[in-house]
């Protein structure tokens, strides 16, 4: 392996590894200014939470777009 080669297990021991990200957005006499940092942790975590509500959004687009059986509508209730 080239000795400026990281490994994974390199990566993962690198304490306080931050992540950064900029943007200078200009438009006529008006301009913005973003800068962001998340540390590889925090990255993972937010990673997870964002699968984790595209799974539960497609789940309830499933069961809410499902045909119920005749009959089975509380009543009051008729299908339109």
């Amino acid at each position: 392996m080239p000795p400026n080669e990281m490994t994974l297990r390199d990566a993962a021991r690198t304490e306080g590894a931050r992540h950064t990200a900029s943007i200078r957005l200009r438009a006529g006499s008006a301009s913005v200014e973003a800068d962001a940092a998340i540390s590889t942790r925090g990255l993972l975590a937010v990673g997870g939470m964002v699968s984790s509500i595209l799974l539960s959004v497609a789940v309830l687009v499933l069961v809410s777009t499902r045909k119920l059986p005749d009959g089975t509508l509380p009543r009051g209730l008729r299908r339109g």
